[in-house]
């Protein structure tokens, strides 16, 4: 008597490590990954001795470049859209506080104009950013 054997070759991929593998790549991606906060633009702040931290939801943040450019929350603006801006902005919420960030090399005349722009959106509370002193230098 003969026996037949029966070969089967199935045509499968192996999933069993499926879920292994993509578990890997999400926790490879998440350490290596690297968020960014906020652009702004490229200046380099007055020093000062102490400084307090605000919360984020209530701040929006101006930033004056040495060369004059102003950038109010990631956006470049001109000096005449800043109070259009500001009024949106504290309809929004009354109890925003101006993030004020300007080089120490920029025009007192250009920061004049956006603290007047601030004035005339009745943003008063102003916080003016700078850089924490360090000993010796």
């Amino acid at each position: 008597m003969r026996f037949q054997r029966e070969t089967k070759i199935e045509n499968k991929v192996p999933t069993a490590s499926m879920a292994d593998i993509a578990f890997l790549l999400l926790i490879f991606f998440m350490t290596t990954t690297i968020f960014k906060m906020e652009d702004g633009l490229p200046i380099t702040l007055p020093r000062a001795e102490t400084a307090a931290k605000q919360e984020r939801e209530k701040i929006i943040r101006v930033w004056i470049d040495p060369v004059g450019h102003i950038s109010i929350q990631d956006r470049l603006v001109m000096v005449e859209q800043i109070k259009d801006l500001m009024l949106g902005a504290m309809t929004e919420n009354p109890a925003l506080i101006v993030a004020f960030n300007a080089d120490h090399r920029t025009p007192n005349g250009i920061v004049s104009d956006v603290m007047d722009e601030l004035k005339e959106a009745n943003a008063v509370r102003v916080s003016f950013t700078s850089d924490k002193e360090t000993k010796g230098g």
